[in-house]
């Protein structure tokens, strides 16, 4: 049984082509629509993730279902719902609850295929895809067990459609600048079978026409930087190789409780406290020795800077989304 995650941008042939060409057993899908942006845009998209949802029910006999990111400028919440999504995914229908999902059952019968969950990173902005492959990855970490059950993939275009639309903008071009030409040239005028072409209008739509070629030629398809929030960039973190220890959980949320420290012995002193334990050396000890193993050095989760004879503790971007992605779990210390 696969699960196909579809993050729904302005392509429709690469969300579902591969599928079908390639004879993928799909019985479920879930089509992710965007809603930041222009109103043709958004439109445009939603159009296409209405197409979607109809082709991957009547050509893949998939249930299919759609739901709408807020902000797909927002990576943290793009790397919130794919964590909760992926392992949603995983866990549907009995897979990830221990079971052997694959070989005989208890009383001999085949058991059930475990789900698998497959993320589309061919379309939607950057943030969102980056923000899937990095839940995909971190998730593939937590549950070894399910590796091999989480795939990302891409698929190529076989062709660009921008450049053959500015090809299609360069002929028109030259037809307008030719009916100009006939407008403007003794005795000529500007006009079909069905009567005369105001030249007025020619002349706005060759301008329009000229000046949109111009920008294409000299920067691409896409002008500008767009400002999101108080940055034009958007940081994308790696995730850690290694999966998080029960301490090293706690050491996570009371640093995402409180923010940060001013010193690894205050961090040390606050979880003793929430765990109603003396704080002695050897309890310090076992703190640094698991803020070491979450530090830059270690697994990435918590940043430490030099402040004197201490060191100023805080988590990093991708400890920051950990945080947020396991909050409401319960946590047990083993």
């Amino acid at each position: 049984m696969q699960t196909h995650i579809v993050p729904v941008g302005f392509d429709y042939d690469r969300m579902i082509a591969p599928l079908i060409r390639d004879q993928f057993d799909v019985d479920r899908v879930i089509l992710l629509e965007g809603t930041v942006g222009s109103e043709a845009n958004v439109e445009y998209s939603r159009n296409i993730a209405r197409k979607l949802e109809q082709d991957f029910r009547n050509l893949l006999g998939a249930e299919t279902v759609r739901e709408r990111l807020t902000d797909v400028y927002d990576y943290d919440a793009a790397f919130e719902r794919a964590f909760d999504l992926i392992n949603a995914e995983l866990d549907r229908d009995g897979a990830g609850d221990g079971s052997t999902g694959s070989g005989e059952g208890a009383d001999g019968d085949d058991a059930p295929d475990e789900r698998e969950v497959w993320v589309n990173l061919c379309s939607m902005p950057r943030p969102v895809s980056f923000a899937f492959a990095t839940a995909a990855h971190s998730i593939m970490v937590e549950r070894q067990d399910d590796r091999d059950r989480i795939h990302t993939y891409y698929t190529a275009p076989e062709k660009y459609l921008e450049t053959e639309l500015a090809e299609e903008l360069r002929a028109n071009r030259d037809l307008l600048r030719e009916l100009a030409a006939g407008a403007t040239a003794p005795g000529g005028t500007a006009g079909d079978a069905d009567g005369d072409v105001d030249p007025d209008r020619v002349a706005e739509r060759l301008e329009s026409t000229t000046d949109l070629l111009a920008e294409f030629d000299e920067r691409g398809t896409t002008i500008g930087a767009k400002r999101i929030g108080d940055s034009h960039v958007i940081e994308l973190p790696v995730a850690s190789f290694q999966s998080v220890k029960p301490f090293e959980e706690l050491v996570l949320f009371t640093l995402g409780e409180h923010g940060e420290f001013e010193s690894v012995s205050e961090l040390a002193e606050t979880l003793a406290a929430d765990l109603n334990e003396e704080y002695t050396d050897s309890f310090r000890s076992k703190v640094i020795y698991n803020v070491d193993r979450l530090g830059p050095g270690g697994k990435g989760y918590i940043e430490r800077e030099e402040r004197g004879k201490s060191y100023r503790t805080t988590l990093s971007r991708i400890g920051e989304l950990w945080v947020r992605a396991h909050a409401g779990e319960d946590h047990e210390l083993a």
